[in-house]
Order: C-alpha cells, then structure tokens, then sequence
C-alpha cells in the first residue's frame, strides 16, 4: 500500500463507441470523474515539490488537491492486453485518439467516430488520462487539475514574475496577465503600475522600450448595451488578473509585464498526482476509502504502464522522469516505458513558485528567455563545461524507464532539440542503452493526421503537412516488445556531427536550395546562458527578466538537407521520400506578424513547380513534379514503395500502407498544392 491516500468518485460510467467491438479486445467503457490525494509534506517521496511545506493541511497534517481522471477500458479486462497508456493530456486536452487512431481531436471521446481506426483497443490498451496542470481555468472540456495556494504563516506570499504578450490581430487593448485565456493569471499584489513594468521590442534581442506607466493599466474591458438609443458601450473596470493598453497592442511586437504577483499555486503536485495514480492503478490495490481499483478484475492486473506525451507533455514526461518522480512512494517503478515527442531540448517551468505551465518556450521571437531550457539536456549524463556541473534526465537505474523520443524538424529550428543528443560543447553524445531517439526527417510539429489543406496561417508560407502518425503506432508496438520481451526498436536515427548530418546554420545555408521568392531564417532558436537568480534550483526566481551571461551560448544545430531542402538524416515519412516540394522545420512570420522572424514550432511547405516549363519560368532550381513523376499512378507507386521500405525496417505498420497510398490518390492534392 502507499504512505499517500487516494480516493475516487466515478461520477459517470457506460459503454464507449456505442458498444462496438474491437476485434479480440470486445467492447470499451468510458469512466470519468474525479480523484482525491491527499499527500505527507514531510515524506521524501515529494520533498523536491516547490512550496509544498507552505500548502495548508488538514486534521491529519496532509496536503490536499483534486484532479479530474477519464478512463477507456475493455469492458472484460481479461480480454485486454494488461496495458495502460497514459496520454498526459496536453494543456488540459485529450490527444492520444487524435494522434494514434486518426481520429478527430476531442475532450469527450464518446463516439465510434471517436475511436478512429480503433489502434489502441485493438491492441487492448486500457488509456488513461489524469489533469496534472494546476494553472488551467475549466471551459471547452479541459481536464482541471485543483491545487493549493501557498501561504507563509497565514500570510499571503508574493514575489516577482514575468509575462510576454504578442497580439496576433489587430486592436487587442486587453488581455489576461497570464497572456492565455485558458491559464489562470496571478493576481498582482498590487494595481499601481508604477511598482510594475511594462516594455516592448521588435525581436527578442531587441532593446526594450519602456512604456509610461500612466499608458495603461491593471484592468480589463467589459461590453454590453446602452439605454436610449447608445448602442453599445464600454467600461474600463480596474483588476488585478489582466492588463489593458488603450491605445492597443501593435501586432508583432514582444510585450513584456515585470510585476509583483501574490498567491502562488503548488504546481508541482502535479507531478505526486500522476506518480500516486498511475502506481495506484498498476498496484490493483482498493482505494483508501476501500473502493475498487478500475483497472483490476480478479487476478488481472495492469502489467506495464506506458506514458506519451506531445510538446509541453513531452517536456513534462522528461521533467517527471528528472525529478525522480518515476520511482513511487515505496521504491518501484511507476512507468516502464515513456515516449515524448516533440519536447525537444526542453523540461517544465512547472516546480517553481509563480511558474506558468502553459506557454510554448524558447521559440525564436516569443518567449524566448525560458527557465524551461535548462541543463540538462540529454538522457544521457554528462558535464556542463560552462558550470561543471554533472546531470542526466536519466540517473536512477533502479527506476528509469525505456524511452522512444521523437523530434520533428521543428525541434531542431525552434526547441534546440540538437542537444538531446550532443554535449554542451556540441559533440555527439551517445545515449544509454534504454534511450532511442528518432528524428522525424522534414516534418512539423503538430502533424494533424486529419489536414484539410495547406495553411499559411501568420506565415510567408504553407505550413508543413508531412504525415507522420503512423510512427506513433509502430513506436508504441516496438515499445511494448522491448518492455515485455526485451525486444530492442530500430538504433536511433538522428543527425550527427560524425557523418557531418549535423551542422551549424552557415552549413546548412550553403546546401539549400535557391528557391525563387523564398526568405530563410536567420538562425535556430539560440539557447544563451540565462541567469533567474541564486534560488532557481530551489524553485523560485528572483531576477526577471534573467541576464544573460557572457557571449558564449550552447550550440544548436540542425539536420543536413538534400538538393530539395529536405532533411537527409532521420526517419523519413513517405511524404518526404517521395517529396511534392520541400518541407522544413521553419516558417517566417509576414511583415505585419514580426516580420522574418519564426513562425512558433511551424515548418513549410514550398511546393515543387508543377511542369518543366514552370520550373524555368520561376527560376526553381528544383525538379518539376512531372520530371520526377510522369503521372499520378507513378507517385504513388513511389509513396507505397517508401511505406513497404519503413515497414521492413520496423519503423512502420503493414497496415498504414494502404492509408499512406490512400492519402497519395490525385497527386496527395489533401496535403499539397498541386494543380495538375
């Protein structure tokens, strides 16, 4: 049994899909409700959490927070695979059905449409989802995670903290001090703007320019009708969770809020709370009030846990595991194997005091001077020469877990995902022997599996829309392998200083190709040494915005690319072995969105020219589409020959061929602008 306690209350349980059967694994339900932890301050199991001998306690001396739970599970457990996957629910939304079945995003998964292709309850996974944020405010469905505020003897706490706002359309005069709408913002301690301070830059190394402190003001804008023929009208009420500038912020540009803020949520409980539950559910223990355990019927139980986790969950999969929270109360192992994605380079700015969970970190022009970004980088152990100081994500054999990471191009512009895998001088840097890593060639970010067409959205061009979730299924298969039979996944494929698929940026300009009309980035995301103040590794920050010390930064680098502009290393998608245009990790912002500067976490697609006469009217210097592929049988015939070679090389499932020649049909004209 755990030394901490926990209580469930199934608010709602019933048939998943309508009742459908998923092959061997038969029907699913869905259970969803709320789970009560209460947690010892004073144990070592959560002694590492910010603030939590601050939090108030109850009759027993234990701290209190509440979380919202939804679980899939076979609706005969025996029929199952023994198995739970725990989507980390990404800023409070579910994905795993979106990214591993193909199916429409949703945070109410009810429906056969739900289901998708059904991978996972054909495989027989039981999946959970658990809220870990405590900083989301409810709406759209979002899993709500309640935590405690901190006091210090009954008295509220403040301290310093900082806010970036960049408006993405015109006229914004008012937004919440926490910059999303979703988050909830920190109350400022106090409304005099001159005890704050509010500055603007063109880009993230720009000066600043302070604004007047009589120029705008801790308030917000409510709206509603006038009497006697006023129309609509306007009131300007003074408040202490947003900020608001008449005069409107100017899109583009970097705002910065410095202010004085109060009443500090203990954010890292988050991470005791998926620890507790996930042990809880593996245990097949009953409740402390002597509830069943969900996930066990008779002698099954739960066998291995598996965790994913896309971008910020991807990050707070690598922070979990650093922390130590991957060993539970008693010693064990919590999850056997883990796969983020799309974190890059980054942890959480999560076990800190005034710590925002929600924003994207470390991107080019927004939010770029993060304490998300901070050594260490890599799995693996190694010294920071800047420091001397020694550190690795993974450090307790006893209770690591497997892990598949996963990267896109996109992390090695905008995440400076190079240093997962290189020192902090830019070396290679092997990975232990539980660690895979794959970058995944000239692909985006955020993939939908479901793309309606090519976007520009505040960018010069397309979006990047390679193709990418069948990985996910072949990942999640050769992860359970390696954790059931051991089993090991393919080696790692990522660029590497060694075969020179690694390199700096003046390199990789000098290979891309000259595409008419086409500007390109001036560099990835730097990653400079920032300075938040002595206390930072205890969890408080105490200089905002940080320094930057001295000139010497930690090198990013970024894959190699073809004669097309496509990655060379990696895992290429069908997609890009079988290229319609040049698909990268980087777009630019349009001039009035911060002109030149990176798209956030975006790549591109420049499509091909479509004829040989286009080709030299523009000047392209790439292949037509006609000169590669004389009809639209041929592509795809050359997409199904790429899909046959990543499934003989276990990267992929025989059955997403089919789906990967279904997409190519009409010259892929879903994903691409061809006009043939």
């Amino acid at each position: 049994m755990m030394t901490n306690r926990i209580d469930i209350d199934i608010a709602e349980r019933g048939d998943f899909a309508g009742g459908e059967d998923f092959g061997e694994t038969g029907p699913y339900e869905r259970l969803q409700g709320r789970v009560h932890f209460r947690v010892d301050p004073l144990a070592a199991a959560q002694s590492v959490v910010t603030d939590i001998g601050l939090a108030p306690i109850d009759d027993d001396r234990l701290v209190s927070f509440t979380a919202d739970f939804c679980i899939l599970r076979p609706r005969d457990l025996t029929r199952g695979n023994r198995r739970l996957f725990f989507d980390y629910g990404n800023r409070g939304n579910k994905r795993a059905l979106q990214f591993f079945n193909d199916a429409p995003a949703s945070n109410d998964p009810r429906s056969s449409a739900d289901a998708g292709n059904g991978f996972l309850m054909r495989r027989g996974y039981s999946i959970v989802w658990l809220a870990w944020q405590g900083d989301l405010l409810p709406g759209d469905g979002r899993m709500i995670l309640e935590v405690p505020v901190a006091t210090e003897d009954g008295r509220t706490i403040t301290g310093i903290t900082r806010a970036e706002y960049i408006a993405a359309e015109p006229g914004m005069t008012t937004l919440p001090l926490s910059s999303l709408v979703s988050t909830r913002s920190y109350p400022a301690a106090s409304l005099d703007t001159h005890a704050a301070k509010l500055t603007r830059r063109r880009y993230a190394h720009s000066p600043r320019e302070e604004i007047a402190a009589d120029a705008w003001s801790f308030a917000r804008v409510e709206r509603g009708g006038g009497v006697d023929n006023q129309g609509m009208e306007n009131v300007v009420l003074a408040c202490d969770s947003h900020i608001h500038l008449p005069g409107g912020f100017e899109t583009g540009w970097i705002y910065e809020l410095v202010y004085e803020a109060r009443d500090p949520r203990v954010l890292g409980l988050g991470h005791v709370g998926v620890r507790d539950f996930i042990a809880f559910l593996k245990s097949g223990d009953a409740t402390a009030s002597g509830a069943a355990n969900p996930l066990a019927e008779g002698d099954t139980r739960i066998e291995k846990a598996y965790a994913w986790g896309r971008s910020q969950t991807g990050r707070c999969i690598r922070d979990f595991v650093h922390l130590g929270f991957n060993a539970d109360t008693q010693g064990g192992r919590v999850f056997d194997g883990v796969m983020p994605h799309v974190a890059g380079a980054g942890k959480m700015w999560m076990n800190h005091r005034f710590a925002n969970l929600v924003l994207l970190p470390g991107q080019e022009h927004e939010n770029h001077f993060t304490p998300a970004d901070r050594f260490p980088f890599s799995y693996a152990v190694s010294v920071d020469h800047f420091t001397g100081r020694e550190d690795g994500i993974l450090k307790r054999p006893d209770t690591d877990p497997l892990v598949i990471h996963t990267d896109t191009a996109c992390e090695y512009w905008h995440r400076r995902a190079s240093l997962v895998h290189t020192d902090s001088r830019g070396d290679d840097l092997p990975q232990p022997y539980n660690v895979r890593v794959y970058l995944w060639s000239s692909s985006q970010h955020y993939a939908s599996p479901l793309v309606a067409g090519p976007a520009r959205g505040m960018a010069q061009t397309y979006f990047n829309t390679v193709a990418t979730s069948m990985f996910f299924r072949a990942n999640l298969d050769r992860l359970d392998a390696w954790a059931t039979t051991g089993d090991a996944p393919p080696p790692s494929r990522i660029p590497l200083r060694a075969d020179d698929t690694l390199v700096d940026v003046d390199a990789w300009r000098s290979s891309f190709p000259a595409i008419p009309g086409v500007a390109l980035p001036r560099s990835p995301s730097r990653l400079e040494r920032l300075d938040f103040g002595d206390e930072i590794d205890r969890g408080h920050i105490t200089r905002e915005p940080p320094a930057i010390i001295g000139d010497e930064v930690y090198p990013v680098r970024v894959p190699a690319v073809d004669g097309d502009g496509n990655d060379i290393p990696g895992v290429r998608a069908p997609m890009v072995q079988a290229p319609l245009g040049t698909y990268t990790g980087w777009s630019l912002r349009r001039r009035e969105h911060g002109h030149g500067a990176m798209v956030g976490i975006t790549g591109s697609y420049i499509p091909f020219a479509d004829t040989p006469d286009e080709r030299e009217q523009t000047g392209d210097p790439r292949p037509s589409i006609l000169e590669r592929h004389p009809d639209p049988e041929d592509y795809v015939q050359a997409i199904r020959q790429a899909a046959k070679r990543l499934v003989e090389e276990c990267l992929m499932l025989e059955e997403d061929v089919e789906r990967a020649v279904q997409g190519a049909s009409d010259w892929g004209r879903a994903r691409h602008d061809v006009r043939l």
